[in-house]
């Protein structure tokens, strides 16, 4: 910020015009009496100017050490000479004094700013940034069915034939080119419906480029736990994203998100912010995730596309849906974006296989039994056995319909998220005990985990779900 000074004073000069005359009368001369004393008048006169001459030496040598004090009358012949130096002085002064301000405004000036406090050493500026990514940026529309009963009563009275209607609903979300061959991520929530509806899997997907040019996509797979899918498009030739690493990220560091809040009317909408926490847990849908807190908006409709560190490269998805599960609506600066580094593996397993590989499953469908359903119905607090799956580990282990888990690895479970926390710490094929309350009598299963594939994870309330 620069600070002028216009704060001059005003030098009242007066300068007597050319040409001009003063008369004055000679008085008359006059002879004074004597008085008596003269000559002692003169001796104190004469004292009087040896104590100022000594005054003015001391006076003088004290100016010539201290350069800043004005010895009054030094370099001066006459009056004249004497008011315009105490003139130059003044204008000296005012100099100095603007000079002062104006090199107080210039290291203002100077100052970093937040963006550049919070940017990275090697950081590119966010008009770069945004020129750079935003053809890698994509809009995805998805087409859902869904299908509900109404019943038609001609008369009025009731009794009328119930019939299924099928309504199409439309959802839009973002996405992120990562290669140039087509190969898109973006959210699973976007092209996978689990909300009041229960759609399920898109009927038909598209992908629009920030050229808005539209394409029909083909979904290669989609992980429902880590919200994370992949989408194909034929296309060549499109700009991929620069993937970083998401384990670098500081707190505080200076992050931009890129997507469609509220459709595609605002495509291509950039907010920024920074990173308020990394690796922060948050349970979404009875699921405990790690992810990228930042104060960036992150809006419905924002959801899959990229979180973009000060340089450029993307280290985060963007997720609108656990922004709104954490948060109400009238919360600020609260958004969450899955870490890259994590999704990298996800996102290879979906090309490769369509599902993620190695997730170690048990086969049952399960409620948890609270402190309330335990007293009431005398079992004890865990997890309570709906079904078995027909050819699941449980079922080749011997565990039945109303058993309630109570322990795992000997540790106790209470729930089903307590349960998962201790299975996710093995892979399929790994032999796990289960500890299980059966009519009153606690037993111990030992059962081998088996890999979750499309055909076997075939229920909504599954414990992997």
């Amino acid at each position: 910020m620069t600070y002028n000074n216009n704060n001059d004073e005003n030098k009242n000069i007066y300068e007597a015009p050319e040409n001009s005359y003063s008369y004055s009368a000679e008085p008359e001369k006059t002879e004074k009496p004597h008085k008596k004393g003269g000559f002692l008048k003169a001796v104190a006169f004469v004292l009087s100017l040896v104590i100022v001459g000594a005054g003015s030496v001391q006076v003088y040598k004290y100016a010539e050490k201290n350069p800043k004090v004005s010895v009054i009358g030094s370099d001066s012949s006459d009056e004249s000479e004497s008011s315009d130096s105490e003139i130059s002085s003044s204008d000296s002064k005012s100099e100095s004094s603007a000079q002062s301000v104006s090199a107080v405004s210039t290291d203002s000036g100077s100052l970093p700013s937040l963006i550049d406090l919070a940017s990275r050493k090697d950081a590119k500026s966010i008009p770069d940034i945004v020129e750079s990514a935003m053809p890698s940026v994509v809009g995805v529309s998805s087409t859902f069915e869904y299908t509900s009963s109404s019943s038609i009563d001609m008369w009025g009275f009731g009794g009328g034939n119930t019939s299924p209607q099928t309504e199409e609903i439309k959802g839009t979300g973002t996405g992120i080119v990562m290669t140039s061959d087509g190969y898109i991520v973006t959210n699973a929530h976007v092209i996978y419906d689990t909300s009041e509806y229960n759609c399920g899997e898109a009927k038909t997907v598209s992908v629009v480029l920030s050229d808005e040019t539209e394409y029909e996509a083909k979904i290669m797979g989609y992980d429902v736990e880590t919200d994370i899918a992949v989408l194909k498009i034929d296309a060549k030739n499109l700009t991929a994203a620069e993937f970083g690493n998401s384990d670098d990220l500081k707190v505080g560091e200076l992050v931009i998100a890129i997507g469609n809040p509220l459709g595609f009317e605002l495509f291509g909408s950039v907010t920024s912010g920074i990173v308020s926490a990394t690796n922060r847990e948050i349970t979404v849908n009875e699921k405990q995730m790690k992810l990228i807190q930042t104060d960036a908006a992150i809006n419905s409709g924002n959801s899959g596309g990229p979180l973009l560190n000060s340089c450029g490269q993307v280290i985060g998805i963007n997720s609108a849906k656990m922004s709104s599960s954490y948060g109400s609506a009238s919360v600020e600066g609260l958004g969450f974006a899955i870490p890259i580094t994590e999704a990298k593996t996800i996102i290879d397993d979906l090309i490769n296989y369509g599902y993620v590989t190695g997730r170690p499953q048990i086969g049952i469908q399960t409620q948890d039994v609270s402190d309330t359903i335990s007293r009431f119905y005398g079992i004890p607090v865990g997890v309570y056995v709906v079904s078995v799956s027909e050819g699941s580990s449980a079922e080749f282990a011997g565990i039945k319909e109303g058993d309630v888990i109570i322990g795992a690895q000997g540790q106790p479970v209470k729930n089903l998220e307590e349960l998962n926390e201790i299975k996710k710490q093995y892979k399929a094929g790994d032999e796990i005990t289960l500890t299980i309350s059966r009519q009153g009598e606690d037993i111990e299963i030992n059962l081998v985990l088996q890999e979750v594939t499309p055909e076997k994870d075939n229920t909504e309330n599954s414990e992997n779900r």
